[in-house]
């Protein structure tokens, strides 16, 4: 079954810009990174990677390397090169040749898609399901191995740390991106917020409701997109209610990138483009059921006011107040991304599926 999910811009490059030796690399929007912080992760890089054989070309004694033992991996019940390609992040031509490499082998077999004769196709072979149940096995042995010097409660920390270090990398990956409200990535994301709110809305949810296009371009207001290695995975907008206050409108996460603090996120890359427009207020409001959303928004440091506009989904309305305009043009900072999980009660990004901070219309 060949599957190509939401329509993707290009990947972005796995390489940012690189610093010169010494300095501190700038990151857009972000505090800088120090070379201490640098050296920690390339320093474990370094370790596990040695620790797990992916620097020998035969992985796990097999007759390939790690390359190839992960795309047979990845194809599971089949897939698309371009699909593979935006998953994995790999130049086109050296995704060309691997798959030839393992056709060759008698390990996948490649095609044109049923659907779309412009893409190009590839599913395992019975030899490759069953290579690739032997990798398995043996990825298996490798990791119980790894572990058996640890306690059951060292192992229950290390699994902790390293579903967290794989939340912050995912989060870190993440870009959200100012796009026009009528773009296809924009209108996708709005499609699948009120879809959700439909279903967890006691009432459901209209769509017709949901911000225009004009609403939130140009002088009017800006739509941001979230994306994950290309693929749209949440949305925000911003509107203008005149006299020097906004309106945050659809703030969305979708289910897959949740628990790792995007919703926060994307609400400071509003706040940061309100403060370049110099408006000093911002108000939202969401529905009675979203008690995830009020929190985010309260320890964000949003108030409760009185009602305000005519949403008819609306219980619960909130304010902020910003900083003036920075004649220095540094971008005000936006609400903190805490870098551990806090004691006690889950925070809203760290939650079960559901919308996300979703405002109330």
């Amino acid at each position: 079954m060949f599957t190509e999910g939401w329509r993707t811009a290009p990947s972005a490059t796995p390489f940012p810009a690189l610093a010169r030796p010494g300095s501190l690399t700038k990151v857009k929007n972000m505090e800088s990174v120090s070379t201490d912080h640098v050296a920690g992760l390339r320093r474990f890089n370094r370790y596990f990677t040695r620790r797990i054989g992916a620097l020998d070309d035969h992985y796990l004694g097999q007759d390939r390397p790690l390359g190839e033992a992960r795309l047979l991996f990845e194809i599971g019940d089949g897939a698309s090169l371009r699909e593979l390609r935006g998953r994995l992040g790999l130049d086109a031509g050296y995704l060309s040749r691997m798959a030839k490499a393992l056709e060759a082998q008698g390990l996948v077999r490649l095609g044109a898609h049923p659907q779309d004769g412009r893409l190009r196709t590839i599913e395992l072979t019975p030899a490759g399901r069953a290579e690739v149940a032997e990798q398995n096995r043996r990825a298996d042995a490798l990791a119980a191995g790894l572990l058996a010097g640890l306690t059951t409660c060292q192992r229950e920390r290390l699994t902790e740390a390293l579903g967290t270090a794989r939340r912050l990398l995912r989060l870190a990956g993440l870009t959200v991106t100012r796009v026009d409200g009528a773009a296809p990535d924009a209108r996708a994301c709005l499609a699948a917020y009120a879809a959700e709110l439909d279903d967890r809305f006691p009432e459901g949810f209209d769509p017709s409701v949901l911000v225009r296009p004009e609403e939130v371009s140009g002088d009017a207001g800006a739509f941001f997109v979230a994306y994950e290695e290309g693929r749209p995975v949440g949305c925000g907008a911003l509107r203008s209610l005149g006299a020097g206050t906004g309106e945050i409108k659809h703030v969305w996460v979708h289910p897959d990138a949740r628990r790792l603090g995007l919703a926060r996120r994307i609400l400071g890359e509003l706040e940061q483009e309100a403060g370049r427009r110099g408006w000093t207020v911002l108000r939202l409001d969401t529905h009675a059921v979203l008690g995830e959303a009020r929190a985010m928004y309260r320890s964000c440091g949003y108030r409760d006011i009185p009602a305000y506009g005519d949403n008819v989904y609306a219980g619960h309305w909130f304010e902020k107040r910003l900083p003036g305009p920075d004649v220095t043009g540094e971008r005000p900072p936006g609400p903190e991304i805490p870098d551990e999980r806090p004691p006690g009660p889950e925070i809203p990004d760290e939650r079960p599926p559901g919308p996300d901070a979703a405002d109330g219309d």
